[in-house]
């Protein structure tokens, strides 16, 4: 789809005159944008909104059950780890909300999931820059005035329209289903088969259940698979039957050592820019236990519902399965219940299982937004239809445009593992807000950890010669329309597309 850029004499017939002009227009307030408006708000002379089509702001509401916690410190909130003195730090929200001495008492390092939903709440609604009930429609680039005209829609059917010199992208990701059980996402079958993001909305009635299985070894799926068995009773009477399977070899913890976490530190994003593409994918796939596993904490916790349930020698209500795949699914004959095919990897060997329901904690991933279709071909996509970003986390744009577009939470196959996580989100937007303002508003480390990743002296290496204006590094910051070199490029001359 494409059509052609309204220019300014055409706004002001459509729209009135004069729409607004913004520096920034981020579409999108989930935590990684919201962090780029909360950091933004200090910046002087600089104008920015946020746009979001939800009525006000919420994180992933599904999920936000009594007892669950971040899986990162406190201190990984919107604003700390690039500036502390920030009013919309957590620490302040807790000193506004009077919450600064039980906090205090409660000795916590990892707040409960549901208080840095309200936090963020909080933040979003007093910040003047973000905008709900807003749904952006369509994204245009107007050659003519050099600027990007974003239409949006609110629930009532009113349709608005600002004009910005760079964007942000914050759209998040989009909830991954197996391919078997695509086919039943259907309203026949709702509130019976459905991804994790919708399970509070289901909870009750899955806890009625006779038997309730949940695919994925990642924290979602150990969560789902514990608050499931915590609604039988001490002995195992009551609630579903509850059956965890996963790909993964094992239900394997998540790494959380000293050393391990600095693969989320800007000198490991460094180094993996530098990679070439076929090693960043190979090192995304084998590195799931830095962003797929479950915290020790919660696979205790399972450990030890199951432990009770056995006390007196009885059998618990529950089985274990990692290393299998489902490979088929289908309604049983008589309508109440599922039939599923899966496979066990190693052994290589087929089997049933008949369930109730089936809740898919299989992951999100990250997906183009229907509202760029109108830009899409000034898009420099990669072979796969992915963005090429540069360390800016500006996306590779026909150099006919001089505005620039920047995206959060869909570099996985760019910058890392780093990408989803809350640990690196307000150094990104502070990366990203020093590049839209062209000068440096908030200082972001030069090092950050004490491992070196790749051999020393070698492209993407902190400290060691080609590093300082390669590309993405530092060289194009502040550089609209700047080009993103091939992977691997860094090592030699910066490559240049036509």
């Amino acid at each position: 789809m494409t059509t052609e850029p309204m220019h300014a004499r055409e706004y002001e017939h459509e729209y009135g005159p004069d729409p607004e002009t913004y520096d920034l227009v981020g579409v999108g307030i989930g935590p990684f944008n919201l962090s780029l408006a909360a950091l933004s708000d200090s910046a002087p002379g600089l104008r920015t909104l946020f746009l979001d089509a939800k009525p006000a702001f919420s994180w992933h509401p599904g999920l936000l059950m009594e007892g669950t916690v971040l899986q990162v410190p406190f201190l990984a909130d919107l604003v700390t780890m690039a500036d502390p003195t920030s009013r919309w730090s957590y620490l302040n929200y807790l000193r506004e909300h009077d919450r600064m001495f039980p906090f205090f008492f409660s000795e916590r390092f990892h707040i409960p999931r549901r208080e840095y939903d309200h936090y963020c709440r909080w933040v979003a609604e007093h910040l003047p820059s973000c905008r709900f009930d807003a749904r952006v429609t369509e994204v245009e680039w107007d050659d003519r005035d050099e600027v990007f005209a974003v239409t949006h829609r609110s629930a009532d059917g009113a349709v608005s329209r600002v004009r910005a010199r760079q964007i942000v992208l914050g759209v998040g990701t989009n909830p991954v289903v197996p391919e078997p059980l695509r086919p039943l996402l259907t309203p026949a079958h709702a509130g019976r088969v459905l991804h994790s993001a919708d399970y509070r909305t289901h909870r009750a009635r899955l806890a009625g259940l006779d038997d309730v299985t949940v695919l994925g070894a990642g924290q979602s799926g150990a969560e789902v698979a514990l608050d499931l068995l915590r609604h039988q009773d001490g002995s195992g009477a009551g609630g579903p039957y509850v059956r965890w399977l996963a790909r993964t070899p094992a239900f394997a913890p998540m790494e959380y050592s000293k050393i391990g976490l600095e693969h989320f530190t800007p000198d490991y994003i460094r180094y993996f820019r530098a990679l070439p593409e076929e090693r960043r994918e190979q090192l995304v796939r084998e590195q799931w236990q830095l962003y797929k596993g479950v915290s020790e904490e919660t696979l205790g916790e399972i450990h030890d519902e199951l432990y009770e349930r056995t006390i007196g020698g009885t059998e618990p209500r529950a089985a274990l399965h990692p290393g299998v795949a489902v490979v088929a699914a289908e309604p049983e004959r008589d309508g109440d219940g599922y039939l599923l095919t899966c496979r066990h990897a190693q052994q290589d060997a087929l089997f049933e299982v008949r369930t109730s329901a089936i809740v898919a904690a299989t992951g999100y991933a990250a997906a183009r937004p229907a509202f760029l279709d109108t830009m899409a071909k000034l898009v420099d996509w990669d072979e796969q239809g992915r963005y090429r970003i540069d360390g800016d986390y500006r996306v590779a744009l026909d150099a006919s445009v001089s505005g620039a577009l920047y995206v959060q939470n869909a570099e996985l196959h760019t910058h890392g593992v780093g990408a989803p996580d809350l640990t690196l989100g307000a150094w990104r937007a502070a990366t990203i807000l020093n590049a839209v303002a062209g000068r440096k508003v908030l200082r972001v480390p030069e090092r950050a950890a004490w491992t070196t990743f790749g051999a020393p002296g070698a492209a993407g290496v902190q400290g060691t010669a080609g590093v300082q204006g390669t590309a993405g590094v530092q060289g194009t910051a502040g550089v609209p329309g700047a080009r993103v070199p091939e992977a691997g490029a860094e090592a030699g001359a910066p490559v240049v597309r036509p």
